[in-house]
């Protein structure tokens, strides 16, 4: 399974949905800035952790966290 990170003018969120393209998640955010994905899990988590070292739990979390729940989408949260 693929990830995306969109980011918003508000959060920024991961997302486990198939998007044929950015306009798509357009549709779904209205407050869209731009997204990057799909990735893999563990290039996202890596990502996340380099360049946001204060996640808050960890990006290794919140990415299990997505994988192992329901949603399709989830709030990225820092400390």
């Amino acid at each position: 399974m693929e990830l995306h990170i969109i980011y918003t003018e508000t959060d920024m969120f991961l997302s486990k949905a198939r998007f044929e393209l950015w306009r798509d998640i357009q549709d779904q955010h209205s407050d869209y800035k731009t997204s990057l994905g799909p990735w893999a899990p563990d290039a996202v988590i890596d990502y996340l952790a380099f360049d946001y070292p204060d996640l808050a739990p960890s990006a290794a979390k919140q990415v299990e966290a997505l994988l192992a729940g329901e949603s399709r989408t989830c709030v990225v949260t820092f400390k």
